[in-house]
């Protein structure tokens, strides 16, 4: 199992900026696709972003794309989520996943390992 930590959150206005961080621990990281997947209470958890074990290939939701980057680092066991021009609807609870060969993957089931999640809050 991974454990995984998320830190980050907060409350920002529409058009600015957050950087999401999750710290790994546990089994080998390098070993995992990694995702970030959002919340919001009544819906399901949706897929944001992914990386590859060794971070050279990513994808993104198309709601996302050209405003978030998915980067992670092996050697600190850390992925993170670069979030630029924020929307309202960009709001809910972040969280960071980890699985085996579950890149390309977007349903949360391909995931194995959650952290508790952050929350993002995008204000008009």
């Amino acid at each position: 199992q991974v454990r995984l930590v998320e830190s980050g959150g907060g409350l920002v206005q529409a058009g600015g900026s957050l950087r999401l961080s999750c710290a790994a621990s546990g089994r080998t990281f390098s070993n995992y696709d990694m995702g970030w997947f959002r919340q919001v209470p009544g819906k399901e958890r949706e897929f944001v972003a992914g990386t590859s074990r060794t971070g050279g290939l990513k994808n993104y939701a198309d709601s996302v794309k050209g405003r978030f980057t998915i980067s992670r680092d092996n050697a600190k066991n850390t992925v993170d989520l670069q979030m630029n021009s924020l929307k309202p609807e960009d709001t809910g609870v972040y969280y960071c996943a980890a699985g085996v060969s579950a890149y390309g993957r977007t349903r949360y089931s391909a995931y194995s390992d959650w952290g508790q999640g952050t929350q993002v809050t995008v204000s008009s």
